[in-house]
């Protein structure tokens, strides 16, 4: 069985995010990229998977600039046996990102698909139900626990009530969540063994995608400076300003 990953480069978490002085974006001149952290747990769990023998193959699939390459040459130090680029240059939405993704999924007939929940960078957590949907598959979000016997998937995830259980006839897709694992740490062995494996390149075009942007972002700017604390002298004044100052969130 071979299973589809979908990795995304963003912002790396560590660095302060700063916004054009036009407002029309934020600034991504000289910044570090990185894997987007919950995609970090999809490619783990799907190489974890292979390594039990579920799985015959990992694939992993970006979607963006030839610089994209990066974050797919990572996921084959991780453990993916090969990488597919989806290149476009266009800023796309959630929407976009799962109807290429059905493409390459139908182009590579897999199983399984494995995104991770959301990506920092703009939080939406839309486009793995969005595939789902557009393949008429079913869906395990946010998965804290994923157990797959061949032709089932069980995927444990939490919810506000507790823990639910949800059992999925294959194929399907699964959204990764932060407790599912922890992902391994690149040996500089695979880091050079992922430069020789296949990576293929598709243009978004080719795919006969409408790309057209279905949202306009009006206007990105930084949050209001938070102001500093109050100190007061006793209990009394500490009262007296929480009735009558404070504000409830």
């Amino acid at each position: 069985m071979k299973a589809l990953v979908a990795v995304k480069s963003v912002l790396d978490y560590n660095i302060k995010v700063r916004v054009r002085s036009d407002e029309t974006g934020i600034d991504m001149a000289n910044a570090k990229m990185s894997m987007n952290p919950f995609d970090e747990i999809a490619v783990e769990e799907a190489v974890r998977m292979k390594e039990a023998g579920v799985l015959n193959e990992v694939v992993a699939v970006s979607i963006g600039a030839v610089s994209s390459q990066d974050v797919l040459r990572s996921a084959l130090a991780l453990g993916a046996d090969r990488a597919v680029l989806v290149e476009t240059d266009m800023v796309l939405q959630s929407f976009h990102v799962a109807k290429l993704i059905k493409e390459v999924v139908v182009k590579e007939a897999s199983q399984l698909v494995i995104l991770g929940k959301q990506a920092i960078d703009d939080d939406a957590g839309q486009a793995g139900q969005m595939l789902a949907a557009l393949l008429g598959w079913g869906q395990g979000t946010y998965a804290s626990k994923v157990t797959c016997d061949g032709a089932n998937v069980q995927v444990s995830r939490q919810v506000d009530g507790g823990l639910e259980i949800v059992k999925l006839k294959l194929p399907a897709v699964i959204t990764t969540d932060l407790h599912l694992n922890t992902p391994r740490y690149a040996t500089l062995p695979n880091i050079m063994r992922a430069k020789k494996k296949p990576l293929d390149m598709l243009s978004a075009a080719s795919l006969g995608i409408d790309l057209s942007p279905r949202l306009k972002t009006l206007k990105i700017s930084d949050p209001p400076q938070r102001k500093g604390g109050l100190l007061v002298p006793n209990v009394k004044i500490l009262i007296e300003k929480l009735r009558n100052e404070a504000k409830v969130i």
